[in-house]
């Protein structure tokens, strides 16, 4: 399933590597919500152009392409690092102790061979696009205004290697906790009850209505 998880933090090398990077991950998908914005933006403008003057925004499908990885793809890490991205919990949420602990890092390692391997793939993809002899260093544009694609393919490498760093220090935390027998690790997402999710979820809304 889907949430938002705990993640704990303390004076650790760890904990202060964990927040750092977070301050960039809040920063990518920060920049996922405006591209989320602008394409609404350009949406409002293309329908109101065709039905006000019977002239829709030209190449308005080609922006749909350039904005798609970072609306889908850059905040993705940030994602990661809250435990939001779905999974099932049925089986992980009755372990404890050190089982639980292995269960998380062995399917974090397994997460972390994929993202690396993507991370190889989108780069050659991107390489494949990118020119420096071209005109705008590019080999390849969009259909309707030209628009190179490199930028576009540049976000999904990395975007996946932040997603990378992140997935090295839940490594490493999971690992610590293995190793010492933590209750409560800092720098990973720990699984929480339906009760403590929506206690959660309550604080959140009443911090936003202050």
């Amino acid at each position: 399933m889907a949430g938002h998880s705990a993640v704990l933090t303390d004076g650790s090398t760890l904990s202060r590597l964990d927040r750092a990077l977070e301050r960039l991950e809040r920063v990518a998908a920060f920049v996922s919500g405006l591209g989320a914005f602008g394409l609404m933006c350009l949406a409002v403008i293309s329908v109101g152009g065709r039905e006000l003057f019977n002239e829709p925004l030209r190449g308005y499908v080609d922006w749909i392409e350039m904005a798609m990885p970072l609306i889908a793809i850059f905040g993705i890490s940030y994602v990661q690092r809250n435990g939001g991205h779905i999974r099932m919990d049925i089986v992980v949420g009755k372990l404890k102790g050190r089982a639980l602990w292995l269960a998380e890092l062995i399917t974090t390692f397994g997460i972390f061979v994929l993202m690396a391997a993507l991370v190889w793939g989108s780069w050659a993809h991107f390489d494949r696009s990118f020119d420096f002899a071209a005109p705008m260093w590019s080999r390849d544009s969009t259909i309707d205004l030209g628009l190179p694609l490199w930028p576009a393919k540049l976000i999904v490498p990395v975007a996946f290697f932040i997603m990378c760093l992140r997935l090295v220090l839940q490594l490493w935390g999971y690992g610590r906790a293995l190793v010492l027998g933590l209750e409560t690790p800092v720098a990973v997402p720990l699984v929480q009850s339906v009760a403590e999710q929506a206690a959660a979820e309550a604080e959140h809304i009443q911090g936003h209505d202050a």
